[in-house]
């Protein structure tokens, strides 16, 4: 009965020591790219330019705190809006029919379900009522990572509460975040890994942010997005987010 006590005390205290290594990791990656300074972030600008196919295409990425955020780029003489939301409306346009369509139903569900995670989940995972613990240590490009797992809400997908798992790779020696991955849950690439890597941070009024990311599927293909300019609090008029009326 002693030896089964002993370890069972022997488990709580790992457990508890595991799980205060990832707040204080998470802390210490924060206070790394701004801390404090964040607090005065309510918005960001981002602004890149791709090449595809000997063609050069502007890029216009933005992020606000009350969780609007849209990803605009010209191409062909047209202008094509991505992943909107004006804070009530999903949207995105049409590449055939070059119309601006809503999200259905179950999409703006879970957008809903992930809004306040800015810039990043780890900021506020407590009143998101988000899980994190540290899931070990791993080496991403030669360098050596703490591999912190979040558990978010669950996504719906087709009806069908789903959990929804994030993992962040935070340097041990800067502190700053290299890579995100998670699985993707839905879709042509349901069941691969999507995967976001992190670098090149500046300094920009105060913070520090990665001005080139890469996304794409581990092991696969990807995009790489090297940022010309990052504008904290942009002047952005409402009507940007806004579904078009038509």
């Amino acid at each position: 009965m002693k030896t089964l006590f002993a370890a069972f005390l022997f488990l709580a205290a790992t457990t508890m020591s595991w799980a205060q290594s990832a707040e204080q990791i998470v802390k210490e990656s924060i206070e790394a790219i701004g801390g404090k300074a964040w607090d005065n972030v309510n918005g960001i600008l981002y602004k890149a330019t791709v090449e595809d196919g000997g063609m050069k295409i502007p890029v216009e990425i933005v992020y606000m705190r009350d969780g609007r955020m849209y990803v605009r780029f010209a191409l062909q003489g047209m202008e094509i809006t991505q992943m909107a939301y004006d804070g009530t409306t999903v949207w995105n346009t049409n590449f055939m029919t070059q119309k601006a369509e809503k999200s259905d139903s179950e999409t703006v569900e879970n957008f809903k379900r992930e809004l306040g995670a800015f810039p990043n989940a780890l900021f506020n995972y407590k009143s998101l009522g988000y899980q994190i613990a540290l899931d070990g240590e791993e080496k991403v490009d030669g360098v050596d990572c703490y591999k912190i797992k979040l558990t978010r809400k669950n996504q719906l997908i087709e009806g069908v509460e789903t959990p929804n798992v994030e993992y962040y790779f935070i340097d041990k020696d800067s502190k700053a975040l290299i890579q995100t991955e998670s699985e993707i849950l839905s879709g042509e690439m349901k069941g691969k890994i999507e995967q976001e890597k992190f670098s090149d941070y500046q300094e920009v009024n105060g913070v520090y942010i990665a001005f080139s990311t890469t996304m794409g599927v581990k092991d696969g293909m990807s995009q790489t997005l090297s940022f010309t300019e990052i504008i904290i609090n942009p002047t952005i008029d409402d009507k940007a987010f806004a579904f078009p009326a038509q």
